[in-house]
């Protein structure tokens, strides 16, 4: 490491309760656990809400965390453990848990946990657009849901089980949702239903989606009320906010409901009896190599992709970058390019 310089540019957020970012000249991040390793980074990408998270969950943050955004990172090894099963110079990419610094510096310390292999046939973008999108989109339905993902690999029960389930995904047109509707349909589900406006469907429905439910025309449960039939054995919503109460008309009784933006139970509507099967509920996504590299093999044979947003940003462009993901404007993942070598 003595060949490393000794300062770096990183993006800070000061103050956990403003979303104002600057650029600072920072020490070089160290490895100080037996399981981290050090990369140089080619990329990342914002996350919408991340500025609001230290503040709003405090009891996930240490002050001794640098004050470090952008959970998704793409770059190349520069230090590992021996027994990690990374090497100086491999290139990798994973999804940075939320507690520890994040990845939009030149630099930055992983844990070999959150890290895979970056596939040769998957670029930058690519990758780094993938893994906090992707690995939300595979636990919340194999996880926390209830399709197996064994029929992706011709199981022929986890196949049948499948389809018989309607599988309803709210936000269908953002990151965590299209990729969500791509592994419900590789998973065989009997159908997919995407809430999401007119001007997304075809996009969605490429994408796997067997059905559109547009919310600029109707609510989840006027939709629902119109046919009882139309209620989903899996309900799982990447919008939050007033949508949640409606998607309780959407889930079977004795279905699962699972949300990535707010609790389930706390948006339940008086007088609604339905029961989950499982608990479901509001979830956080785990950080997992093994399951990220899993999905690369996927998106590698063309059965799955990320969605990326046209608009490509520089590492000095870091504050247009994230000033477009909290405008709720961008159409998938906005990638900032920190390394341009």
């Amino acid at each position: 490491m003595s060949s490393l310089p000794e300062k770096i540019r990183a993006v800070h957020q000061p103050d956990k309760t403003s979303k104002r970012l600057v650029m600072v000249e920072a020490p070089m991040p160290k490895p100080s656990q037996p399981s981290e390793m050090l990369i140089k980074v080619k990329a990342t990408c914002p996350c919408l809400g991340e500025l609001g998270w230290e503040a709003n969950y405090p009891h996930m943050f240490t002050d001794a965390r640098e004050p470090v955004p952008g959970q998704d990172v793409a770059g190349t090894v520069v230090t590992a453990p021996e027994d990690s099963g990374f090497k100086a110079g491999d290139r990798v990419f994973g999804r940075i848990s939320a507690s520890r610094a994040g990845g939009c510096r030149e630099y930055t310390v992983v844990s070999k946990e959150e890290m895979a292999i970056l596939p040769n046939g998957l670029g930058w973008t690519e990758g780094v657009a993938t893994p906090l999108s992707a690995l939300t989109a595979w636990q919340a339905p194999f996880y926390q849901g209830t399709l197996n993902r064994e029929a992706i690999y011709g199981d022929a029960e986890a196949k049948r089980v499948n389809a018989a389930q309607r599988v309803f995904i709210a936000g269908a047109a953002t990151s965590v949702g299209a990729w969500a509707v791509q592994f419900a349909a590789l998973a065989g589900a009997g159908a997919v239903i995407g809430l999401c406006s007119t001007s997304s469907a075809e996009r969605i429905k490429k994408l796997g989606a067997t059905e559109i439910v547009d919310y600029k025309k109707e609510t989840a449960s006027d939709w629902v009320r119109q046919d009882p039939q139309r209620e989903a054995d899996l309900v799982f919503d990447c919008v939050g906010g007033e949508g949640l109460a409606h998607l309780w008309d959407v889930v079977k009784d004795g279905g699962v409901f699972v949300s990535i933006c707010g609790d389930p139970y706390g948006a339940k509507p008086d007088g609604n009896k339905k029961s989950m099967r499982k608990k479901g509920g509001f979830f956080i996504v785990e950080s997992l190599g093994t399951q990220l590299a899993e999905i690369a093999k996927l998106v590698v044979a063309g059965k799955a992709s990320p969605l990326v947003d046209d608009a490509k940003f520089r590492f000095d462009q870091f504050a247009e970058a994230f000033e477009l993901v909290e405008s709720r404007r961008a159409r998938g993942k906005v990638v900032i390019n920190v390394s341009e070598d």
